[in-house]
């Protein structure tokens, strides 16, 4: 399968489905074709029309099979699964609900949130780092940088908003959220769905109670109705009164019932209680257990392929399982988020040239300078160890494992294709005339020698994305119950498709993992041996941390004069961290989250856990302990 690019966003013609009668056709792009049925009705919800009554119109012009295809991705499930074989996961817009015969573009879904996952985007900070601003202005900034680059790569739906709270630092996911307060995360949700719908669509998630990584297709939240409508569902309201045109679901449990079947979130609180008339879809591939259920409980479009719904709804429908008025109301909430949107937008493209602009690039350098937070500055001699003075600096070391290492964050669905200014590269950017000298950490004696003989030192230290990120284990793709969400094989290509997951899968056994939640919240003991032997050496040594959770540190933190917290700072980070440490910026930013002294201070955490309990001022207790299925 071919993929977009950011130079030519339109999808070349063997790129997507053949004609289709489930769909009228090859799958449009997201461009409004004149004079088409869906054109027309967008003419006249622009003029005031209404547009609940323009989308059931158009359903009126469809065939049975031609409703059922609005609720399910356009790519059957076997051949997406081939593209991501072998183009990898998310270099495309996926596209779900589309009809050629009548116009309607459908969704074409870019993923974040810490920019476009489609070609080569501009990598702003990870959203936690962005929550450390408390500027919900600067994030609506953001979201229209976004949204121009996924307009502009192809896509007309964002589905970055991200926005779970994180019961326990642990969590690998925690980098694509804000903080683990309700009410920053409302801010700054609302802030970046407002930015986004100039130009697409917000989809927020995960909706709702996803705070756990390795288990998450298995775990199932327990949580009472105080801390669920006071702590964990505030901020999706805020983003919906935002103008949130999406809703992802989560793939745990919530109260004993999957997400993606939950009526009580999918309908009673989300659509009776809040007033949301927008659709809502699955996360990828494995949501959705039961394809009549989830439809009942008010889940619109299986995302991202057609796969559990074109297999078996149809049957069920036939049966009398399913209902044909359930799937006209999902497929007239999807019509008429589309007629508003298109109604509302510019009808020029951004230009290609607008992704990763000079101007972007600028707004992710801001973002990161705003975002880190200086946690510690004690004197060193008469003045605090920063800023440093880039007068008086003639050879400065910058030593770490990761200082000169592209770390943008996690390698997941939030993953953005650029190129990085390394901490080491922006010092050395803004010091032309210093000698600003590396080495990477592997021998803690050797920095501290740099170090003794150097003006100052920064160390840099942390993770990357194989410490903490979404995480996806292979052995998942295969595991005997997520198997049977999987349509039937049906021809000699789809069967050699599944013959070669398998094949891999059984190549990779035994090789390490990548990403999941964090066993362990200290920094890794090599890095602290760094810390250690360079700070006993170099009076004015900075260390920087790069993470997203938040790092236990209190065994070296009083040792150093100087700390910030970096994060993952985006493509521009090191131009930023370099701008702040010689002062040409002051420190800003602020923890999103407290900080705790030991892990004493925080509850239970179990990666493997299948059953957690949440409730007012406990936390999580993961007491009700199970073996995850394998």
């Amino acid at each position: 399968m071919s993929v977009y690019t950011s130079t030519s966003p339109q999808p070349a013609p063997d790129s997507l489905p053949g004609p289709d009668p489930n769909t009228g056709g090859a799958v449009p792009g997201p461009d409004l074709v004149p004079g088409t049925p869906f054109a027309r009705a967008v003419d006249r919800v622009r003029d005031g029309g209404d547009p609940d009554a323009e989308a059931a119109s158009l359903l009126d012009l469809m065939t049975d099979a031609e409703q059922l295809a609005l609720l399910h991705g356009n790519i059957p499930f076997w051949q997406g699964r081939r593209s991501i074989m072998q183009d990898g996961y998310n270099h495309f817009p996926y596209p779900a609900g589309a009809n050629a015969r009548l116009g309607i573009p459908g969704i074409h879904f870019i993923d974040g949130p810490r920019g476009v996952v489609v070609g080569s985007a501009t990598a702003f900070p990870v959203s936690m780092a962005r929550g450390a601003t408390w500027d919900p202005d600067l994030e609506e900034r953001i979201g229209q940088a976004i949204g121009e680059e996924v307009r502009a790569a192809g896509g007309n739906f964002f589905g970055g908003v991200c926005i779970n709270m994180p019961r326990h630092p642990a969590w690998g996911r925690v980098q694509e959220t804000y903080s683990d307060q309700s009410v920053l995360l409302g801010a700054m949700g609302a802030a970046l769905t407002r930015g986004v719908s100039v130009n697409a669509i917000a989809c927020v998630k995960h909706f709702a109670l996803n705070s756990m990584e390795n288990a998450r297709f298995d775990v199932d939240v327990h949580c009472d109705p105080e801390a669920l409508h006071e702590d964990f569902l505030p901020h999706f309201h805020e983003c919906v009164r935002a103008g949130a045109g999406s809703i992802m679901c989560a793939y745990n449990r919530v109260n004993g019932q999957w997400a993606s079947a939950s009526r009580e979130l999918l309908t009673e609180v989300l659509r009776e209680e809040w007033g949301f008339t927008g659709f809502t879809i699955s996360d990828f591939i494995w949501a959705i257990r039961d394809a009549g259920a989830s439809l009942a409980a008010g889940l619109d479009v299986e995302m991202p392929f057609a796969q559990l719904r074109a297999e078996h709804l149809p049957t069920a429908l036939a049966a009398g399982e399913a209902s044909r008025d359930a799937v006209r109301v999902s497929g007239q909430r999807l019509l008429r988020t589309l007629l508003e949107h298109y109604a509302r937008r510019s009808e020029a493209r951004p230009p290609a040239a607008v992704i990763a602009s000079d101007e972007h690039r600028a707004l992710a350098r801001e973002a990161a300078s705003r975002s880190m937070v200086l946690l510690r500055n004690e004197a060193v001699g008469n003045a605090p160890a920063l800023p440093l003075d880039p007068k008086s600096l003639r050879t400065i070391a910058v030593v770490g494992r990761i200082a000169d290492v592209e770390n943008l964050g996690d390698h997941g669905s939030s993953n953005v294709h650029a190129r990085q200014v390394t901490p080491l590269a922006g010092l050395r950017a803004a010091l032309p005339e210093a000698r600003v000298a590396h080495d990477n950490g592997a021998d803690p004696a050797q920095a501290a020698v740099l170090a003794t003989d150097s003006d100052a030192a920064v160390v840099i230290v942390g993770y990357t994305a194989a410490e903490e990120g979404e995480w996806v284990n292979g052995r998942i793709y295969a595991r005997d119950d997520l198997m049977q969400l999987y349509p039937e094989p049906h021809t000699a290509d789809d069967q050699a498709v599944l013959n070669e997951m398998l094949a891999r899968l059984r190549a990779a056994a035994g090789k390490p993992e990548i990403g999941g939640d964090r066993s362990d919240l200290h920094l890794p003991q090599e890095d602290v041996a760094l810390i250690r032997a360079v700070s006993a050496v170099q009076p004015r040594t900075v260390v920087v941390i790069v993470a997203a959770g938040a790092v236990l540190m209190e065994e070296w933190f009083e040792s150093v004069p100087a700390v910030v917290m970096g994060w993952y700072s985006g493509m521009e980070g090191g131009h930023a961290l370099a701008d702040l440490l010689l002062g040409l910026e002051n420190f800003s930013g602020r923890m999103p989250y407290a900080i705790p002294r030991s892990d004493d201070d925080l509850p239970e955490f179990r990666a493997d856990a299948t059953k957690v309990s949440t409730t007012v001022g406990t936390g999580s207790d993961c007491s009700h302990i199970r073996a995850p299925r394998r």
